[in-house]
């Protein structure tokens, strides 16, 4: 009889690999839409709606594009204020297609703010301008004394001493990071291991599918390891369009990232998805998507068919264009049972299907280590009407506090939310 753990990881196998798999369409079975939703933010008192049980608050907000948080010892909360630059030519151009209503062009504020909450009332208190003047910041960490941060170009660290509310130091880099004149997945995520002994660095894809050639992708589209002083660089994955999320799966401590796929090949093509990171492996990008399925925009001599062949089929698909960034594991103990030890996902929703698709924060429960059911809806209320295709923001990015509440990023309505359950239950 199989244990359960490996009767869960064949389920999981079921479900979201061989299942999802069999039942993706052809290429360009619709016609790719380009449809841009129109942010017209929160009126006062509205918020987000969670199931019962929970309550929404709006922690902070009146930020300038806040894209990523980070909680320090303490409990201070970092938040990440950067935004992908614009021109003025494709100000103009955004202005015509009307992806001027989805996305946020005012210049990137490339600061990161401190917020504290000295009382533990769920406001913070006391709100400073903590570290500025980066270039396109996203990933933040900290390693005892260090604060590392993931400019687009390069990770920086700064010295920190616990409780100081402004960094006064000057920066060292520790490791240039591929970024040059075409970086459309601009975001560098970070993490650590729990001995805090590797950094691992999430780096998204300079095009949609190496429309300018792979030399302009060279060492994109990735996951690097590295130490904390920069060496022993090495590629721990690859084949990952655009890599944002990652967390440590709490049972197995496996590394999890969220995955944003391909456009331009229809409605339902590509599913972003949520997948387990298997060292050294290879995950398709630009010649195939969601395992061996070759992408046909690719030339018949330019694809890699002994590397197609080793394509690994990502565990979760989290539906196509939805744009999932923010990714938690759930390792506190204020929410109820169910969700406990499960993945949270931050849906920021895309352009590129003729219906509004993400919006919202959905859950993926795990069990054994492995997923053990389909994303259901967590947080909703973003899409007001979809006729119009009008929205009040866009989720973008997560991070579970030590008193056991959830905060997400809300980027384009400048708030960050507070999600938190109304009691501990068994």
């Amino acid at each position: 009889m199989l244990p359960s753990k490996a009767i869960y990881g064949l389920l999981a196998g079921l479900l979201f690999t061989t299942g999802i798999v069999a039942q993706l369409p052809p290429p360009h079975a619709t016609k790719s839409a380009m449809n841009f939703s129109n942010v017209i933010g929160w009126n006062e008192g509205e918020t987000p709606l969670a199931p019962t049980g929970f309550t929404v608050t709006k922690y902070a907000d009146k930020f300038q594009n806040p894209r990523w948080m980070y909680e320090l010892p303490n409990g201070d909360v970092l938040v990440v204020e950067s935004n992908t630059p614009h021109g003025f030519l494709e100000k103009i151009g955004a202005a015509i297609i009307g992806a001027n209503k989805s996305n946020d062009m005012r210049n990137s504020a490339n600061r990161v703010t401190l917020l504290r909450d000295s009382t533990g009332d769920g406001i913070p208190d006391l709100r400073t301008v903590f570290l500025e003047g980066l270039n396109l910041p996203f990933g933040l960490l900290l390693i005892k004394d260090k604060l590392y941060v993931a400019n687009t170009d390069a990770l920086m660290t700064y010295d920190y001493t616990e409780g100081q509310t402004k960094i006064n130091s000057i920066g060292k880099k520790i490791i240039d990071l591929p970024a040059g004149k075409v970086n459309q997945h601009w975001t560098r995520n970070i993490l650590t291991n729990k001995e805090q002994t590797k950094i691992y660095i999430a780096i998204g894809s300079g095009t949609n599918i190496a429309d300018k050639g792979l030399e302009v992708e060279k060492d994109k589209a990735r996951i690097w390891e590295i130490n904390p002083d920069g060496t022993g660089l090495k590629v721990y994955a690859s084949g990952l369009r655009n890599p944002v999320g990652m967390d440590w799966e709490p049972e197995t401590q496996q590394l999890w990232v969220t995955v944003n796929e391909r456009d331009k090949l229809g409605d339902e093509l590509v599913p972003d998805y949520l997948t387990s990171v298997k060292e050294g492996g290879f995950y398709g990008w630009p010649f195939s998507y969601f395992g061996q399925h070759y992408d046909p925009r690719i030339k018949e001599e330019e694809q890699d068919s002994a590397l197609v062949k080793k394509a690994i089929v990502p565990d979760v698909a989290l539906g196509a264009h939805t744009a999932s960034l923010g990714l938690v594991f759930y390792n506190q103990t204020k929410f109820p049972a169910k969700y406990r030890g499960g993945a949270f996902v931050a849906q920021h929703g895309s352009w590129n299907k003729s219906r509004l698709s993400g919006y919202r924060i959905v859950f993926v429960p795990f069990r054994s280590g492995q997923p053990s059911g389909p994303p259901e809806d967590f947080l909703t209320g973003f899409i007001i009407d979809p006729a119009k295709d009008e929205v009040r923001g866009r989720p973008t990015g997560l991070v579970i506090l030590k008193d056991g509440s959830m905060l997400l990023t809300d980027d384009t309505s400048d708030t960050i939310w507070r999600i938190a359950a109304n009691m501990e239950a068994d």
